[in-house]
C-alpha cells in the first residue's frame, strides 16, 4: 500500500531540504509526498509532490487536521521561535492524532530535557512528552545547533575582523550541517522501519568545537580574522538588549551559550553515518560547501 508522507515547514531551510530528498526517492519506497505550508506560492515545486496551503499554521488545529488527512507519516518540523510556540506544537500534535496520522517524526533539539539550561528547549521537551502520550509511532530527531549559525554568531569589527562575544566559556558544541540533518530525516521518513519507533536520535556533527575553535575555522574559511571573546551573562544581556527583541528571546540567545558552557551541547553521535552511510560534515566542510552562509564575513565586506 502506498504511504503518504507529509512534510511541514517545506519553505524553510531544513524542511525544504528534506522535501527535496524525499521527492527524489518517494517512488522507490512506494510513497507519495505532500507539503503542508502557510503560503503555497513559496513552496518548492517538486515532481509528484502535492502542496496544501494551511495559512493558520500549527495554531489552526482544525485546519491542520484537515490538511493532514490521509497522512501515514508526518514530519513535524519545529515552528519558528515564538512566545506561544509550545501551544502551537501541542495543537499540531492533537491535529495529527485527529487526522489519523500513524507515524510522526519530530525535529527537536539536542539535550531537550526538562530543566535544561537552554530555555528554548522547553518547547521541545513538552512536545516530546505530548508525542509519547499519543500512542502513535514516533521518532524524535534531536538536532544539534546548526553549523550555519557559526557565522551568524560573529559580529564584524571596525578593524576588518570579527568577534564572537558570548558567555560560552570553554564549552563545546557539536554543530551539525542542515544537509546532514535533512538526510537523516529523509532516511527515517522513507524507510518506515520499526527499528526507529520510540527512538530519540541525537543528530550531531562529527566533533564538538569550542567557540574559540569555531572562530578559528571562520578565520580559515573566510580569510577574515575572527576571535572569540568570553562574556559574562550580564555582558551578554547588555549587548543583546539593544536589538529590541523581547526578554524571552534574549534569554534564549544567552542561555544557548551558557548551555554550551555547561556541556549540554557537546554530545557527538554516529547517527549521521548510521542513517546516511557517510560521515557527518565538519563545520569547515559545511561552510566550504555553503559560502552563502558566511557571505557577510568575506574579507573586505564588513556589515
Amino acid at each position: 500500500m502506498t504511504r503518504l508522507i507529509t512534510v511541514t515547514g517545506a519553505t524553510g531551510a531544513l524542511g525544504g531540504r528534506v522535501a527535496r530528498l524525499v521527492a527524489a526517492e518517494a517512488a522507490d519506497h512506494d510513497a507519495t509526498l505532500r507539503l503542508v505550508v502557510r503560503d503555497a506560492g513559496r513552496a518548492p515545486r517538486l515532481p509528484g509532490a502535492a502542496v496544501v496551503a494551511q495559512p493558520g499554521g500549527y495554531a489552526d488545529e482544525a485546519g491542520l487536521a484537515e490538511a493532514l488527512t490521509g497522512t501515514h507519516t508526518l514530519l513535524l518540523v519545529s515552528a519558528a521561535e515564538a512566545v506561544d510556540r509550545t501551544e502551537q506544537h501541542l495543537a499540531a500534535v492533537r491535529a495529527a492524532v485527529a487526522a489519523g496520522v500513524e507515524r510522526i517524526v519530530y525535529t527537536s533539539f539536542l539535550g531537550s530535557e526538562p530543566g535544561a539550561i537552554f530555555t528554548l528547549t522547553a518547547t521541545h521537551a513538552a512536545t516530546e512528552e505530548a508525542l509519547g502520550d499519543t500512542g502513535l509511532r514516533t521518532t524524535v530527531l534531536r538536532n544539534s545547533m546548526y553549523a550555519d549559525f557559526v557565522p551568524f554568531f560573529a559580529t564584524p569589527t571596525d578593524d576588518g575582523g570579527a568577534v564572537i562575544a558570548a558567555p560560552a566559556g570553554e564549552g563545546a558544541a557539536s554543530f551539525v550541517s542542515r544537509d546532514d540533518a535533512a538526510e537523516v530525516a529523509a532516511a527515517v521518513l522513507l524507510r518506515d522501519h520499526p527499528s526507529t519507533d520510540g527512538r530519540v536520535l541525537d543528530v550531531t556533527g562529527p566533533e564538538a568545537l569550542t567557540l574559540a575553535e569555531a572562530a578559528a575555522v571562520l578565520t580559515e574559511v573566510t580569510g577574515r580574522p575572527v576571535r572569540y571573546e568570553a562574556q559574562t551573562v550580564e555582558q551578554a544581556w547588555q549587548t543583546r538588549r539593544p536589538s529590541g527583541a523581547p526578554d524571552w528571546e534574549v534569554e534564549g540567545w544567552v542561555t544557548s551559550y551558557t548551555a554550551i558552557a555547561a556541556g549540554e551541547m557537546s554530545v557527538v553521535s554516529e547517527v549521521v553515518r548510521s542513517f546516511t552511510g557517510h560521515p557527518a560534515l565538519t563545520v569547515r566542510e559545511h561552510l566550504q560547501r555553503h559560502p552563502e552562509d558566511w557571505a557577510p564575513l568575506r574579507t573586505g565586506s564588513p556589515t
